[in-house]
């Protein structure tokens, strides 16, 4: 049985990972690069400051620190745009899964995405609250793949990693997750849907969000009834 979640955000809470492609993808087009799938796989796990120097790489923006800091800002603007014009919206069971899971037990956050967005999204959607912990990967040494961003999400709860049980949709995410030695729960991505090797870490495959509830709260537990 585990006593605490770790939840993903891109993804996982929110519908927004077409929003960063989107964004990513006219930075570069604006600079007379095309952007494509295989970048965006690149990116996708990166912390801010780490997609921010592949992008501004990869546009030809420079690669000083002022570009990839003006690189990120400019993202980072459109991403806080998009919600603020009402298009990162809660996926469907996002709601339930969060507040079902709090009531049982502390719940984190442990996201790709920067403190900026983070707050911005949680605040927005009414669910702050229920968060004991949030962490942005720009706030560790590594984004994901590398388990640092869980690893931290577990030591702000105070909970033992291998005592959490985290939920994931992206193959570097489900990475980060295994590497961090949690219960890792899949919900696979339909649009970036996860390589094999990344799933194959993951203790449960689920279908949709009230599946990843009614799991979450019968290992919350024990004996627990969606």
């Amino acid at each position: 049985m585990a006593d605490a979640v770790v939840f993903d955000m891109d993804g996982v809470l929110v519908e927004s990972e077409h929003l960063w492609e989107g964004l990513w993808s006219a930075f570069a087009a604006e600079r007379g690069k095309q952007w494509g799938p295989e970048q965006t796989k690149s990116c996708q796990g990166m912390s801010a400051p780490e997609w921010a120097a592949f992008l501004a790489e990869f546009a030809g923006a420079g690669d000083s620190a002022e570009a990839v800091e003006h690189t990120e800002r400019t993202v980072v603007d459109g991403m806080v745009k998009a919600l603020d014009d009402g298009e990162i919206d809660l996926l469907p069971g996002a709601l339930e899964m969060i507040t079902d899971s709090a009531a049982l037990g502390p719940i984190a956050l442990a996201s790709s995405a920067p403190r900026r967005v983070i707050d911005a999204v949680l605040a927005h959607h009414g669910v702050d609250h229920h968060f004991k912990a949030t962490v942005s990967s720009a706030e560790v040494p590594r984004g994901k793949p590398s388990p640092d961003v869980y690893l931290a999400a577990a030591g702000k709860l105070g909970v033992p990693a291998a005592d959490c049980l985290a939920v994931e949709d992206s193959s570097n995410g489900l990475r980060a997750a295994t590497a961090a030695g949690m219960t890792v729960v899949a919900i696979p991505n339909p649009t970036y849907p996860p390589a094999e090797d990344a799933l194959a870490g993951a203790s449960y495959r689920a279908v949709d969000h009230a599946d990843v509830r009614r799991y979450l709260l019968s290992q919350l537990k024990e004996g627990g009834q969606a």
